[in-house]
């Protein structure tokens, strides 16, 4: 595949776990539609995330199990691969972020856990461990997830050296208090964020694809980068919707990645 069309799907916060699942579905449907090949989901948004302060349901890994199956068919209905951004339940009992790989064939690839806890996180969820890539109809993706892409690069520069030619990076940011409000993706007043996304592009030579919440004010929005670090398209900030983009796939060669004469461990 030289063309990809990349859908990241900018949905607002749900208001339960049925409405995640129905807002991902309902999500799914407009991104066959709409001839995209692959569809990208926010961190955790099935169930949805577990921001500190918020009175969440209690984790259900029963119920993940069931609403990955029905996002499995729908991707097989749709013809378009999905990176469902999610939790699953670690062997402690405990939350894990992660993303299930879903190929167009509706055929569950696997699942990137999310490795790197920020700080304020431990309390609510649990990391996991190990990274991988997986190849979706002649692409090589990888995923990071929030944190561990902006203050962990290792993470992406991995992928790239695994062979990943687009590196997708779901997340969830929000508001703080008295925080700059954005106009423009990247702009100097903003947070280190952005910036540091299309940095991941550009010291890797890779296509990276950043998704967030349709969140109001938040300091990030949803963006593709190209392998040189240009921003090709990004969302209005807070207003929910697919952004779609066709990534000629062949540039993302992981040159810069690969010319790296240290060893990283995995």
């Amino acid at each position: 595949m030289s063309m990809l069309r990349l859908a990241l799907a900018t949905l607002p916060y749900p208001d339960s776990p049925h409405d995640a699942l129905h807002r991902a579905r309902g999500a799914l449907k407009d991104a066959g539609r709409a001839g995209a090949q692959l569809v990208v989901f926010p961190e955790c948004y099935v169930p949805g995330y577990r921001r500190p302060g918020r009175h969440d349901a209690p984790p259900d890994a029963t119920w993940l199990e069931t609403a990955w199956r029905e996002l499995a068919r729908d991707a097989a209905t749709y013809c378009v691969a999905a990176v469902v951004a999610t939790e699953r339940m670690s062997s402690n009992g405990r939350p894990v972020p992660a993303a299930v790989v879903i190929d167009a064939n509706g055929v569950i690839l696997g699942v990137q856990d999310k490795v790197q806890i920020p700080p304020e996180e431990e309390a609510v969820y649990e990391g996991g461990s190990g990274r991988r890539v997986f190849t979706l109809g002649g692409v090589t993706l990888g995923v990071v997830i929030c944190h561990e892409g902006w203050r962990y690069p290792e993470t992406v520069r991995w992928a790239a050296r695994a062979g990943a030619q687009l590196v997708v990076h779901p997340l969830y940011s929000w508001a703080e208090p008295g925080s700059h409000v954005p106009r423009e993706f990247g702009e100097p007043a903003n947070s280190f964020h952005e910036k540091a996304a299309m940095c991941r592009a550009a010291e890797n030579t890779v296509w990276f694809a950043t998704v967030n919440y349709a969140e109001p004010n938040a300091p990030t929005t949803s963006a593709i980068i190209d392998p040189e670090g240009v921003v090709t398209a990004w969302q209005p900030y807070g207003q929910a919707g697919l952004l779609l983009g066709d990534l000629d796939v062949a540039r993302g060669t992981g040159f810069l990645a690969k010319r790296l004469r240290a060893v990283l461990d995995a």
